[in-house]
């Protein structure tokens, strides 16, 4: 307001004198300071304008000289990222309890992703990430992190699953593993013929059957025939370990075991084990009809009188005194604790009366073991047997 009514302000000057010129050079000093501040400001634009023309080109030219790997990348100056959609398959295991930055360190030492900065920030924004599971993936190098996470969220592990039932022979367990996994049979023969590399112990002289634990098992496409059926092999192991069976007992209890597994209903497992134990203290036959249908490949109801009487065939249990040269199948945990731990009784015979059920009745008597004989004959009869 000073400088609009400058002129009219009282002055203490004579009237007569002209007035002084003061503060209109101060007024237009300040209007030339103001010009030049504009001009510098718009020069600095100028300037700032030139520079970042500058640097862009710069940017460019510096991405057409980056080695690999960042060459292909999205956004080489904030967290590294390939453009996708990705190069040749791999395998990627992601660990049980494994965080967002632990599976981001694997994936880029797989080649799967530029950087784990990438993985996080993507790992944080997709909805489902918290629910990736353990196990072996399928991915490719070279991928887009954000599509890296949504694959693995997915799901679509390339695991294999096979189950082992309990008595199964060893037979048996490689033509599973043969038609359910990626095994061949050539490779799973050769891990069976070389014992020292599935751990199979020196008392087993060689031969797996009864020391392949029957379970689910997870096979991942990078294990070898050696590799799994060494699991298998430890996971006999760990349950002899765990019932503190002797290493000089563990091949007869597995051959014990492997009997009761075929001869006895799940809640008469002790008692067939305590049946196995009385009969080889006093040395006498066996007679169980499971061991003889192992030797010759078939059904005992196929099995001929001659045959459970000849003692050229090793499995003729009616004839052959002692427990056969091997085990007849492959244990599992209950069957191997029966066996380590039979119930105590002086039961010699033992006849299964009704296969629907499973009823199974116990004595130390002949002449009872024939009574439940023929009760077990006439359910046969009756059903169809």
């Amino acid at each position: 307001m000073t400088d609009v009514f400058e002129h009219f302000a009282p002055t203490n000057q004579p009237t007569n004198q002209p007035p002084t010129r003061a503060p209109r050079r101060s007024a237009e000093k300040k209007r030339r300071r103001r010009r030049r501040r504009a001009r510098a400001v718009l020069a600095l634009c100028v300037v700032l304008a030139f520079v970042g023309g500058v640097a862009t080109a710069a940017g460019g030219r510096l991405v057409e000289v980056l080695p690999n790997p960042l060459r292909g990348l999205e956004n080489p100056f904030g967290a590294a990222d390939y453009a996708g959609p990705g190069g040749d398959p791999v395998h990627v295991e992601i660990p049980a309890g494994a965080t967002g930055t632990a599976m981001a360190h694997l994936l880029v030492e797989a080649g799967v992703v530029a950087s784990a900065r990438a993985f996080t920030s993507a790992f944080g924004q997709h909805p489902g990430a918290a629910g990736i599971q353990p196990g072996v993936y399928e991915l490719l190098t070279g991928m887009r992190a954000a599509d890296a996470v949504a694959a693995l969220a997915a799901g679509g592990r390339v695991e294999e699953r096979v189950t082992i039932p309990e008595g199964f022979t060893s037979a048996q367990v490689l033509e599973r593993l043969e038609a359910q996994t990626h095994l061949t049979r050539e490779e799973l023969d050769a891990a069976v013929a070389d014992p020292a590399s599935i751990g199979l112990p020196d008392k087993a002289e060689g031969v797996v059957e009864g020391w392949l634990f029957p379970a689910t098992y997870v096979v991942k496409p990078t294990q070898s025939a050696a590799d799994v059926l060494g699991r298998m092999v430890a996971r006999t192991t760990a349950e002899l370990d765990r019932l503190g069976v002797p290493e000089d007992r563990r091949q007869t209890i597995l051959i014990e075991a492997s009997i009761v597994e075929r001869e006895a209903p799940a809640e008469y497992r002790g008692k067939v084990a305590r049946v196995i134990e009385n009969r080889l203290a006093i040395d006498k036959p066996l007679g169980m009809d499971a061991i003889d249908a192992f030797g010759l490949g078939r059904p005992a109801h196929l099995i001929t009188r001659a045959e459970f009487q000849d003692r050229n065939l090793p499995f003729a249990s009616r004839v052959h005194r002692g427990l056969p040269p091997t085990a007849i199948g492959n244990p599992g945990a209950a069957a191997i604790e029966a066996a380590a731990n039979p119930t105590p009784g002086d039961w010699l015979w033992f006849v299964t009366v009704n296969l629907h059920t499973g009823e199974t009745r116990f004595t130390d008597d002949h002449s009872e073991f024939l009574v439940f004989r023929r009760e077990y004959q006439r359910w046969a009869a009756e059903n169809g047997f």
